[in-house]
Formats: structure tokens, C-alpha cells, sequence
């Protein structure tokens, strides 16, 4: 983090820290009592979107460390999530064992099979990779609707409210905290986790890794890492999407959502903490937008044929990828970081 001319840090610790001045503090207390107030004066719709918002940036999260750190291109994202989804379901539906069991198996089962099929990126990258991923997609969703027995096939599997200690979380408001302390903690770590030795090996592998590998870098080991981590919080990701809905169905992980999820880090930012948020927001407002503005005031004032009203969101969605990809390349978290220089938002004293 950048810090204002005459503001030097004075101890490693101090270097190293997230938030080093009494403003970071001032600024992260005065987010929080806002983000947690937010049941408070929010209806039950907002709350909604809300926690689609707060579920999609762990998602996301785990795509950017994946894709924006280390640069292993997936677009089979959605069919981690369905991983983490269907496990939960399973074991709290069928199993009737607790939620915290569902959501902690679920993220490693979709850890353990992204790095299944994280095992090609050895020996392909780029493009080759994209399309490995892709199949992971369509093989998995093909699993979960003939595996019928276990996840209710195409019917699909109806999943029990979360919860913790004897503290069922079945409104809105009560799912917002639980989504919103898993969030945050998902952010911190990927924040710190962008600093540790594997967040620096996976920005070498990403940068050039030929020269990574001549550094002493394993490359086999670190890429699974990612894969296991960024699916892993898919996984999470997915566990909670399950609880938040009540019912899981392979219509919820088309491979539209997969690459959804890679423009929403596009359009916020590859290998950014922020940018997964920024993308997050924009993409869930604008559809959001679309869905309860756009749409109803087109139909009323045109006579739209059948289907067109539902590919107005696609098609703005691939209308912002291509504006982003000219006019910000590098996304929303870079012009958040001049907006920040040019208003020099950063504190002088600690």
C-alpha cells in the first residue's frame, strides 16, 4: 500500500501491516458498524441482494487468486461452486450432519477436484488450460444430473436453513451477518495470502514462468496450490449459495455463470484484492439495473419479442467486457488507485 510523501514506516511490522495509520483504522471501524447496521435500515430485497453480492465476491475471490495472481486461466468456475453447493446439500439434506461440517467439506472437495483438474496446467497454459477447465465444467454438471441417487439429478435436492450452535439462520437479516463475517474473512486472507512466499510464487509463475521455475519455484506444486485454494473458495462459495436458496438444481451453474465470474475480475482488476469487490458490485447492480428498470421500460414501451428481454442482461454484460477491456484494461481497482493519488486519500500520521 502506497503511503503520502514524509509519511516511512519505522518497523517491519509496521511495513508489513494492512492498515497503518490511525485513518485506515478510523476508515475500516466506520465500513464495518455501516456494513453491519445495514439489517437495520435495509428491506428485505437489498438484504437479498446483499448476500448474492457477498457469496459472489468469495467466489470471485477465489477465481482471482487462481486466475489475477497466478495466472491459470479457468472458466470452469461455476462447476467448482456446484461441487461445494451439492456437498453441503448432501451431507446436511441426506446426512443431516451440521452446517459447518457441510461448509468446511465442501470447500475441499472443491479444492481436492480443482486440483484434479489443475494437473494439465503443467503441461498447457493459456488457451489449452481455458479449454481443460471448460470440460471440468461440463463433466462435473454431467455427474450431478445423472448421479441421480445422490443429488437428485435433473429434480434436483432441497437443502436445510444453516446453522450454528442452535442459531438457524432462515431470514434475510440473520444470513446477511453470516455471509458478511465469511466475506470479510475471505478478503483478509486473500490479502494477506497476495504477501506470504506462495502469493509471491504464484505472481512470479504468473509474470514468466520459465524464469520462476529457473529460480527454484516448483511450478507443479504452486499451480495446484492455486487451483486448490482458488476452487476451495469456490466451494465455500457454493456451500453458502445452497443454504441461502433452500433448493440446488444444475440450472444455478450454467457455463455462463463461469464466465461471468471471469469478467466480473476483468472488469474489477486481476491481481488486486479490491478488484474481485469492485467487479462484484458492478455486475450485481447492473443486473440488478437491468432486471428492475430496463426491462420493465422497454416492454412497456415496445412490444419485444419472446426471449429478447432476458438476453438484454448478456448482451450489456458483453458490451462492459469490451468497454473495460479498451477504456480500463487493468479495471476498476486501478482507477480507484488514481482516484486515491489524485485526492491523496491517504493519511500523514499514524
Amino acid at each position: 500500500m502506497g503511503l503520502p510523501a514524509g509519511t516511512r514506516n519505522y518497523s517491519y511490522a509496521q511495513d508489513m501491516a494492512i492498515f497503518r495509520t490511525k485513518t485506515h483504522w478510523a476508515m475500516l471501524l466506520a465500513l464495518l458498524v455501516i456494513l453491519f447496521t445495514a439489517p437495520l435500515y435495509c428491506g428485505n430485497y437489498w438484504l437479498s441482494v446483499a448476500n448474492l453480492i457477498g457469496i459472489t465476491i468469495i467466489a470471485a475471490t477465489g477465481l482471482n487468486i487462481l486466475t489475477g495472481y497466478c495466472g491459470q486461466l479457468s472458466i470452469g468456475h461455476a462447476g467448482f461452486i456446484a461441487v461445494g453447493a451439492y456437498t453441503s446439500a448432501v451431507l446436511t439434506s441426506r446426512l443431516e450432519l451440521s452446517f459447518l461440517v457441510g461448509l468446511i467439506a465442501a470447500g475441499f472437495a472443491a479444492g481436492l477436484i480443482g486440483m484434479i483438474f489443475g494437473i494439465p496446467s503443467l503441461r498447457v497454459k493459456g488457451f489449452y488450460l481455458a479449454i481443460s477447465t471448460i470440460a471440468a465444467q461440463f463433466i462435473i454438471i454431467w455427474v450431478i444430473s445423472h448421479w441421480t441417487s445422490v443429488t437428485g439429478g435433473f429434480t434436483g435436492i432441497s437443502v436445510p436453513p444453516a446453522s450454528i450452535g442452535g442459531i438457524t439462520f432462515t431470514s434475510q437479516a440473520s444470513l446477511f451477518y453470516l455471509i458478511m463475517v465469511i466475506t470479510v474473512l475471505v478478503v483478509f486472507l486473500a490479502k494477506n495470502l497476495a504477501r506470504t512466499r506462495a502469493g509471491r510464487a504464484f505472481v512470479a509463475i504468473r509474470d514468466n514462468d520459465l524464469a520462476a521455475q529457473v529460480m527454484g519455484i516448483n511450478l507443479f506444486r504452486y499451480k495446484l496450490l492455486a487451483f486448490f485454494i482458488g476452487c476451495f473458495l469456490a466451494g465455500i462459495a457454493g456451500s453458502l449459495l445452497a443454504h441461502w436458496i433452500g433448493f440446488m438444481s444444475v440450472e444455478h451453474f450454467s457455463i455462463m455463470d463461469s464466465i461471468l465470474y471471469i469478467g466480473m475480475i476483468i472488469i474489477g482488476g486481476l491481481g488486486t484484492t479490491i478488484g474481485p469487490i469492485f467487479g462484484v458490485l458492478f455486475i450485481r447492480l447492473l443486473q440488478q439495473w437491468i432486471t428492475s428498470y430496463i426491462v420493465p421500460g422497454l416492454e412497456g414501451i415496445f412490444t419485444l419479442p419472446a426471449g429478447f428481454a432476458t438476453g438484454i442482461g448478456p448482451m450489456v454484460f458483453g458490451l462492459a467486457i469490451i468497454l473495460f477491456l479498451i477504456l480500463e484494461p487493468r479495471g476498476l481497482a486501478h482507477r480507484w488507485q488514481l482516484f486515491k493519488a489524485s485526492y491523496r486519500l491517504w493519511p500523514f500520521s499514524y
